[in-house]
């Protein structure tokens, strides 16, 4: 365990989920890539707010998102397309599209902004959701129109400092509706997240902001498993089988439209 605060909501969570767990909300408050730690916060208080959008629920409803038009409820100063794709991540992700992707990143946001949103939007849904699934209700959420309170945790002050907004040089467009590297292209300047965790075609999704593929599966590993326990069916890593956590991924991959 590291010196870093632990909060005794998650008590008895084995040490490293905690760990995890106040690692990723430290890095949510600090600056990232493109984006500074207030900025970062913002994002996460917009991807709460899309649960109430009627936009998003309209959209949600429609035979194609796209046949609906208004305007999303919006909650912080963050441009017209970071808020599109923040609501748009949060409530209907699987039906984003290349074109989609394509008009929202031609004018004020910018396709590393969009990458890092991705992966702030995953990041602090995985989070709330670890929260809401096992009732854990430290003072505030918000309760939507069936009446139903989804608790949130509160956010932590911003961190101050400045997105570093280094671009990888070699990243390209070869894989994904967005540039990516892979091993072969990791500059000598680039955080380099493949050794640790890997870089099959999941780790190299968000590669374009390289430290954010590293926030991120820092956190996934322990929510799941690492790269090299999930075919190791000799060893059990969990208080669940391999066989118990691939029935509950398989089913919330089915419930949430993920087509990976």
């Amino acid at each position: 365990m590291s010196s870093l605060k632990v909060n005794s909501e998650y008590l008895p969570t084995r040490p490293a989920l905690v760990e995890a767990i106040e690692v990723a909300w430290q890095r949510l408050a600090s600056a990232g890539t493109w984006w500074s730690g207030i900025e970062r916060l913002a994002i996460v208080e917009q991807a709460r707010a899309a649960a109430d959008c009627s936009l998003c629920r309209q959209r949600k409803e429609a035979l194609s998102p796209y046949a609906v038009n208004g305007e999303h409820a919006a909650v912080s100063h963050l441009c017209h397309d970071a808020v599109e794709a923040i609501h748009r991540l949060s409530t209907d992700a699987s039906r984003c599209t290349e074109r989609w992707v394509n008009q929202i990143t031609a004018g004020d946001l910018s396709v590393e902004q969009y990458v890092e949103i991705v992966s702030i939007v995953a990041t602090v849904s995985g989070l709330d959701t670890l929260d809401l699934a096992l009732g854990r209700n430290p003072g505030r959420g918000h309760v939507n129109d069936k009446g139903n309170g989804q608790p949130y945790r509160k956010l932590p002050t911003p961190i101050d400092g400045e997105p570093t907004r280094h671009r990888p040089a070699g990243a390209i467009k070869d894989l994904a509706w967005v540039p990516t590297l892979s091993p072969q292209t990791v500059g000598p300047d680039d955080p380099n997240p493949f050794p640790l965790h890997g870089s099959i075609n999941i780790h190299r999704a968000m590669s374009l902001v390289p430290q954010e593929v590293i926030n991120f599966f820092d956190l996934d590993v322990e929510l799941y498993l690492k790269d090299h326990e999930i075919r190791d069916f000799d060893h059990e890593f969990r208080e669940i089988s391999h066989a118990q956590i691939e029935l509950i991924a398989g089913r919330a991959s089915a419930i949430n439209g993920c087509y990976y």
